[in-house]
């Protein structure tokens, strides 16, 4: 259903023509002198609970003559006429630990704006100056202890091959690959894909990537723009009591306020769309602010053009905006949202010389993915102890498939006929209770109601005629509720301590699951934690309602109704060394112990859905199957410093699981071993180095999949692509490698900041398979290859 061909030819036809142009172009532009500044503003909050900080001192590290200021009652502080290129800022306040925010890059196109939350410090040592530490990687939610970092913005952009995608980036850290390099699907220490749970503002959101397909946590092209995203959080694994319904991984995405003093806006157009953005002020009088994002697929507008794009049209455009509405009384209020359209269209030709094989076409295909959600925050301080954050989110998903095939009679016969509409509605509410300054709780349920309309049918190759598995439309509803503690016992002893409750009301399935991590600071920039949690995850729900037998009369039955939650414990054990200021190594190995994994109900075999990744399956299911994920992980990370930056990590693991036969065996993520290797550079060039020219540079190493053998002749007579069961996962394909370059030119002038980049994905062209099929044109079984080279153009201006 998701086709990269005429991305493939499109990123290679017209990136040649502006690589010469691209590398020329440094030397083009005048070196004219110029002193660039800019404005560095924002606002300090405690951390925990959200309240300003009053006469908390900002200053510029490394500035001549010193240049610093306060917040105000607000918390409000603005440093102005700040050197564009990347700054260290030193926040300090007494009660509070010391941070230091190294490399924040000072554009000239526009201010920065930041918001940034400290940690109460114990100890308060009033008397005794306590060094500061960088630490880049800290996650921002503070009782997240193990297997959890922030990633920013900026590395999305930064990072090779990353091109402004969160999953995409993730694959450069430890224990999470690739699942298909068409897509930004990711595998989390061995699990599916499916067992990521992605949040925004603090509550669960759809599935944000284009041409996704139900039950999936990834697609093609992620729907969110990085113009309204900040510093968010990564996890893979013994998550906070908060975050539930997920197996493998979680991404917590916060999202930027617009400039509530000017109007900024950023255009940006590539081969993957062209971007425009706007942020500023509702009025001069008010602290309230927009932004918002729009992006229309390039692929599209060259086909209105009447270019031609390939066999498969394929279309997106999408739409996120954040919208910040303070009052002076009642808390402060935002609306955001995002909303994407995808669809793939190919059409066929009726002449049998061009149907070299099965694909080549002889397929109508009509392929539509469209999500989207709308929600609202309202947060407040109850008391100088207390802060409460409410979210309500309203959502939809539509998919749907309709493909038919040319017979040798050139008539279209149906294939696939897929139909799938969600629309859900949502609330949250979470408090933050700083009980003493060791103490703090964070509480909160949450509400989800989901309406559904589900339809599939498909080709029986055996009695040639279309079946239908899938007819069902109601209502279901999920609760969740969680509290947890930190506790700090000391200023080098930390515990948190939660539990989370899920519970599916549409077969009353309930699970409660207890959670908790400590941490031990060994010495300054040296520790060591161990992390537990019990997860579970609700299944999609076309699983619920698959149907081996639709009866007209008497109704339909539903085998996997009472389906229960997939379980898992996780347990991780972290150690955490800052080798040198800006260099850090980290080390952690892993355990999770899956169980209640639905596997067949009628026979023994291999099969489990631990190895599938969308969200519906053709049989009956039962309840016990188990899995097991072990490995581990290294990470040594030289953070930003003197415009040089370097990652290693790698990771040693093992993926098995057992069917309702009871055999051990490799799932289909079992690769066995995996590797990254990051380095960038970057060159400030012009009289007055206004000017940055970067270069990031990316390799990939990932054991091979697993993959089952085919069977030929059950092949031939079905006419499609039949396993042979009894050898699942018993081949392994060969090893993926792949490197990936970037290459950026920024240029600043006053007011206005530009960055030509371009992003070479699989620079050495190589053939990574991704698996094998049957074509039944050709009857003969036919290797499928992920990506070959593409180059990916983009040009931004800001202002």
């Amino acid at each position: 259903m998701q086709n990269n061909r005429p991305f493939t030819q499109l990123y290679r036809k017209q990136s040649l023509f502006f690589l010469a142009s691209f590398i020329l172009l440094p030397f083009i532009y005048s070196l004219h002198a110029q002193t660039l500044t800019q404005t560095i503003r924002g606002v300090i909050l405690d951390k925990n609970i959200q309240t300003p900080i009053v006469g908390a001192t900002v200053v510029l590290v490394g500035a001549t003559p010193i240049k610093g200021t306060i917040t105000d009652a607000e918390g409000n502080f603005q440093l102005n006429q700040v050197p564009i290129g990347r700054q260290t800022l030193k926040i300090t306040s007494m009660g509070y630990k010391e941070m230091l925010m190294s490399n924040v890059m000072v554009n000239a196109g526009k201010e920065l704006i930041l918001s940034v939350g400290l940690e109460e410090d114990i100890t308060q040592l009033s008397e005794i100056t306590v060094k500061p530490t960088v630490e880049k990687d800290k996650p921002l939610n503070e009782m997240a202890t193990v297997s959890a970092r922030t990633f920013s913005v900026e590395e999305t952009q930064r990072y090779a091959a990353a091109i402004n995608d969160p999953a995409r980036m993730a694959t450069a850290y430890a224990g999470v690959v690739s699942a298909d390099d068409g897509g930004n699907n990711i595998v989390i220490r061995g699990n599916a894909p499916n067992g990521l749970l992605w949040r925004m503002e603090g509550i669960d959101i759809p599935n944000p990537n284009h041409f996704s397909s139900l039950g999936a946590a990834g697609g093609g092209i992620s729907i969110l723009s990085a113009q309204v995203l900040t510093n968010s959080d990564f996890l893979t694994g013994a998550f906070p009591a908060e975050y539930g319904n997920a197996l493998s991984g979680v991404f917590d995405l916060k999202l930027r306020k617009g400039n509530n003093q000017k109007r900024e806006y950023t255009v940006q157009a590539g081969l993957l769309g062209l971007d425009v953005a706007a942020e500023g002020p509702f009025s001069k009088n008010y602290k309230g602010a927009y932004l918002i994002n729009y992006r229309y697929s390039t692929l599209e507008l060259l086909s209105k053009l009447g270019l031609p794009v390939g066999d498969f049209a394929q279309r997106f455009q999408d739409l996120s905006y954040n919208i910040s509405l303070p009052t002076n009384k009642f808390g402060k209020f935002t609306l955001f949202g995002f909303g994407g359209l995808s669809s793939t269209l190919g059409t066929p030709k009726a002449d049998s010389t061009l149907w070299q094989t099965e694909s080549d076409k002889r397929y109508d295909e009509n392929f539509k993915s469209n999500t989207g959600a709308w929600g609202a925050t309202h947060s407040i301080n109850l008391s100088k102890q207390a802060f409460l954050k409410t979210v309500v989110l309203y959502s939809a998903y539509e998919n749907g498939f309709q493909q038919r095939r040319y017979t040798s009679e050139y008539i279209l016969e149906p294939r696939y006929d897929t139909k799938y509409t969600l629309r859900k509605l949502a609330l949250t509410s979470t408090l933050n209770y700083k009980i003493t300054a060791r103490l703090a709780l964070r509480a909160g349920a949450i509400w989800s109601h989901q309406a559904y309309d589900l339809f599939r049918e498909s080709w029986n190759g055996e009695q040639k005629k279309m079946e239908r598995f899938l007819s069902s439309d109601g209502q279901t509803a999920t609760l969740q509720a969680y509290a947890q503690f930190n506790y700090k016992l000391s200023e080098k002893l930390t515990v948190n301590l939660g539990v989370h409750t899920l519970a599916l009301l549409l077969n009353n399935s309930r699970s409660i699951e207890p959670r908790g991590s400590l941490k031990w600071d060994l010495a300054p920039g040296q520790s060591v934690a161990f992390g537990y949690g019990s997860h579970s995850q609700v299944h999609p729900l076309s699983l619920y309602f698959y149907s081996n037998k639709l009866l007209t009369d008497t109704g339909v039955e539903y085998p996997n109704l009472n389906t229960d939650f997939t379980k898992a414990q996780h347990f991780v054990l972290s150690y955490d060394r800052l080798l040198t200021e800006h260099t850090r190594l980290k080390i952690e190995t892993y355990y999770q112990s899956l169980n209640n994994v639905p596997v067949s109900a009628d026979e023994r075999n291999a099969f489990s859905l631990l190895n599938v990744t969308d969200g519906f399956e053709l049989r009956r299911l039962a309840n016990s199957g188990k899995g097991r994920n072990y490995g581990l992980e290294l990470t040594l990370e030289r953070f930003l410093h003197n415009n040089f930056y370097y990652m290693l990590s790698g990771s040693v693991f093992k993926s098995e699981y057992t069917g309702s036969d009871e055999i051990w065996r490799s799932t289909r993520f079992d690769g066995g071993g995996a590797g990254n290797f990051l380095v960038g550079k970057e060159w400030l060039l012009g009289h007055s180095k206004n000017n940055v020219l970067g270069i990031n540079l990316k390799t990939t190493y990932v054991g091979g999949f697993r993959t089952t053998p085919i069977d030929l002749a059950a092949s031939r007579r079905r006419g499609e692509t039949v396993l042979v069961e009894t050898e699942t996962n018993s081949q392994t394909l060969d090893a993926y490698f792949r490197s990936d370059v970037r290459v950026s030119w920024k240029r600043n002038r006053n007011g206005f900041t530009s960055t030509l980049s371009l992003d070479i994905q699989n620079v050495t062209n190589r053939q990574n398979i991704f698996g094998q099929y049957y074509d039944s044109n050709l009857d003969k079984i036919k290797t499928a290859y992920q990506l070959p080279l593409i180059p990916v153009l983009n040009y931004r201006v800001e202002f």
